[in-house]
């Protein structure tokens, strides 16, 4: 017989005097109606540990909650593909070493790598994700290359940091992706502060005592960017109020806060019509 559970994050909690709820993944209580239904029955069956005996009220219970989304429907996450498992990874080892520990425990295979193998990789060589990680601000024109792997068939991503602020930009995996370059024109278009932030881009800088990356931090960075890898290689579905594609994340380094905020692919600027005559 089959045996019904519950969803990952998903908790039911017997309240003195009120009978039973629900606590969602997104953490909200829910009251639980049972009718006349056993709530022992249900929390069993809830649990998996019991079989899915033929009770018409309990079964009206459980699809209820399986409408709701609250019931685990196999396995949370495939299994990472074959053709997808090479990842080359670029950039600074204190961010890098942590990544490629996770990655491999999420069963990809990553391997370290210099800006010359992605120009140089023939076809059929060429990895399937590209991840750069830079400890400290992204230099003018770093990326530009990187940012044409998309229309190659390379996934792309990256983060850096800006004194106590690192970024995790989104990931592209097809043309019309976000890139580093729509990135950078996005921030300078949404602040007053656009000459001060170019100008920090471009250094030079003077800056007082060095920030040191913390291991809880590269961790934090390496998880985030692991997430969003591992989600393109199964195809799972996006989680949270933004596209994963369409996501810029924020993570200050202090507190560990990660916020995100939307940013789009900058259209082509049109060419000047030519004047007749």
């Amino acid at each position: 017989m089959s045996r019904s559970q519950l969803a990952s994050g998903v908790e039911v909690v017997a309240v003195p005097g009120k009978g039973l709820a629900v606590r969602t993944a997104d953490g909200e209580f829910l009251s639980v109606r049972t009718g006349d239904a056993s709530e022992g029955a249900l929390l069993s069956r809830l649990s998996g540990s019991a079989a899915d005996e033929p009770d018409a009220e309990l079964d009206r219970l459980l699809g209820a909650f399986e409408s709701a989304g609250y019931m685990a429907d196999g396995p949370q996450r495939a299994q990472w593909p074959v053709e997808r498992r090479d990842v080359w990874l670029l950039g600074d080892a204190g961010l890098t070493e942590p990544l490629a520990a996770l990655l491999r425990s999420s069963g990809a295979g990553p391997r370290s790598a210099v800006p010359d193998d992605l120009v140089g990789a023939r076809a059929g060589e060429e990895p399937a994700a590209v991840v750069w990680c830079l400890d400290g601000p992204v230099p003018e024109g770093l990326w530009d290359a990187a940012d044409r792997l998309p229309e190659r068939g390379i996934a792309w991503l990256r983060c850096h940091r800006e004194g106590w602020q690192a970024y995790v930009e989104p990931l592209a995996a097809a043309p019309g992706d976000v890139t580093s370059a729509h990135v950078r024109a996005r921030r300078l278009a949404a602040t007053p502060a656009h000459r001060e932030l170019a100008a920090y881009w471009s250094g030079p800088r003077t800056s007082g005592t060095p920030v040191h990356l913390t291991a809880p931090a590269a961790a934090l960075l390496a998880a985030l960017l692991t997430d969003d890898l591992a989600r393109w290689a199964t195809d799972a579905p996006d989680t949270g109020g933004l596209p994963a594609r369409r996501r810029l994340r924020r993570v200050d380094l202090r507190t560990l806060t990660v916020t995100e905020h939307p940013v789009l692919p900058v259209p082509d600027v049109a060419s000047m019509p030519v004047k007749a005559g």
